[in-house]
C-alpha cells in the first residue's frame, strides 16, 4: 500500500513562488512611481509644460482647443513620449505593444490628469481614448474594471460591444 500524497508542501512552494513574482511586480511599480514623468522637469519639456499646463487646466479633453494646445506642445510631447513607456505614443504599435505594467501606469496617469482638468472625467477619457489610441472593447473594459476596482471611478459605464466598435 502506498503512502497518501499530501499536497500542502507543493502548494506552499507554489504560494511562495507567486509571492516572489508578485514582489517583482511591486518593485517594478514602485520604480515606475519614483521615475514617473521626471522628464517633464528638464528641457525641452519643462518650458513647454510651463506654458501649457495652465491652459490645459481649463480646456476640455478632446476639444478643438485641447487639440490645438497639443499641436503647440509638439516638441515637448515628442520628447516626453519617447522617454516614457506609459504613453501609447512611445511604441510603434501603440497600446497593443504596451505591457500590463505600462497600462497600469497609464491609467494612473490618466486619473491624475483628469483631476487637473476642471471638467475631467476618467470614465469619459477611457471611452474617448479607445478611438484616439485604437483599442477595442476588451482593453476598454479592462481599463474601466481596473479603474473601478482601484476606486478611480464610481460606477461602471456601459462597455461597447464588438459590433458597436466596428461601426
Amino acid at each position: 500500500m502506498s503512502e497518501r500524497y499530501d499536497s500542502r508542501p507543493d502548494t506552499w512552494t507554489h504560494i511562495h513562488r507567486v509571492q516572489q513574482l508578485l514582489g517583482d511586480v511591486v518593485i517594478d511599480l514602485v520604480f515606475r512611481a519614483q521615475e514617473h514623468d521626471q522628464s517633464k522637469l528638464v528641457s525641452p519639456e519643462v518650458e513647454v509644460f510651463d506654458e501649457y499646463t495652465p491652459k490645459l487646466k481649463h480646456s476640455t479633453y478632446g476639444s478643438d482647443e485641447y487639440k490645438s494646445f497639443l499641436e503647440g506642445m509638439k516638441v515637448g510631447l515628442d520628447h516626453h513620449y519617447a522617454a516614457n513607456s506609459h504613453h501609447p505614443e512611445h511604441y510603434e504599435g501603440g497600446i497593443s505593444d504596451m505591457s500590463l505594467l505600462d497600462l497600469i501606469e497609464m491609467l494612473c496617469d490618466w486619473k491624475a490628469a483628469t483631476e487637473r482638468h476642471t471638467d475631467g472625467d476618467l470614465d469619459r477619457s477611457i471611452s474617448m481614448n479607445a478611438e484616439r489610441f485604437g483599442y477595442g472593447p476588451d482593453i476598454e473594459r479592462l481599463l474601466r474594471v481596473t479603474a473601478l476596482r482601484l476606486g478611480f471611478v464610481d460606477l461602471p459605464a456601459p462597455v461597447r460591444s464588438s459590433e458597436e466598435s466596428d461601426q
